[in-house]
């Protein structure tokens, strides 16, 4: 129970928790899942996309990603409406920066700064933190590293090679975590970052957003025939790993049943 200490941002708990904060990690794990994985040269993004309603203008409506830069962009998940004022924030200091500086912001100056708004917002009567979590990609100038960061309500921020926020963002982790590799290639690092959406995603590439980077060009948004392509290819071989993982166990004297027999043997029973 909070007990009355989640009234005021500014006050903590007896046990030093700030509950607001607490409160907006938890908005973060409601929202819709996002995943960013770096590749050997790339970097990709993809969010699970909330289904259009009939009569909805798909056109105009918002994105989950956004391109703060030419070089930047940020996937988000939470409050729509947090992720809009911060993205803003976040645009207006990356061209403030071109101004000033006559150069463009590195992934990590404004990481820092997204991070560092979202931490304000923790310290101050009167507002409430942003209840989103970002995952901010790309690539600095004149570098071709790609960058992948992700910050958190409370301001944290951190450097990855492949994350997953909102919605079944643990599965997800889990999963990249037993299939990434280093130096994916264009074509790998697109399809694992599909294939983990899949994992929480039931609806298959209508309801998949994917954007990729690389050194020197735009924003690419994939196109939903290309998502698909990836689906069918992805479908096919799960459905071959699952007849070739049957065809062992329906043959007689193996399976299971064998299987648990083996522990009671000699060696086991000896050691």
């Amino acid at each position: 129970m909070a007990s009355g200490y989640d009234r005021a941002l500014s006050v903590f708990s007896p046990d030093g928790h700030v509950f607001q904060v607490e409160y907006a990690l938890e908005a973060v794990k409601r929202g819709t899942c996002a995943v960013g994985v770096k590749g050997q040269d790339i970097v990709v993004l993809g969010c699970e996309k909330r289904s259009a309603m009939k009569l909805q203008d798909t056109r105009i409506t918002p994105s989950k990603i956004c391109l703060v830069d030419t070089h930047v962009a940020l996937a988000f998940a939470g409050l729509n409406a947090d992720a809009r004022i911060l993205v803003d924030k976040a645009r207006l200091e990356a061209q403030s920066h071109r101004l000033t500086v006559e150069d463009p912001v590195s992934i990590e100056y404004i990481t820092k700064y997204v991070a560092g708004v979202q931490q304000r917002y923790t310290q101050s009567g009167g507002v409430r933190p942003f209840g989103i979590s970002t995952l901010i990609v790309g690539f600095d100038p004149n570098d071709k590293t790609p960058r992948l960061y992700q910050t958190e309500p409370s301001g944290i921020y951190s450097a990855w090679k492949a994350n997953a926020i909102g919605r079944s963002s643990k599965t997800v982790r889990e999963f990249l975590e037993r299939n990434h590799k280093n130096d994916m290639d264009r074509e790998e690092t697109i399809k694992l970052t599909v294939k983990s959406l899949l994992e929480v995603v039931q609806t298959g590439a209508k309801n998949i957003e994917i954007a990729v980077m690389a050194p020197g060009k735009t924003l690419e948004m994939l196109p939903v025939e290309d998502i698909e392509k990836y689906v069918e290819s992805i479908n096919t071989e799960k459905q071959e790993a699952a007849a070739a993982g049957r065809r062992p166990g329906r043959t007689p004297g193996t399976g299971s049943a064998a299987i648990l027999t083996r522990p009671g043997g000699g060696e086991s029973s000896g050691s």
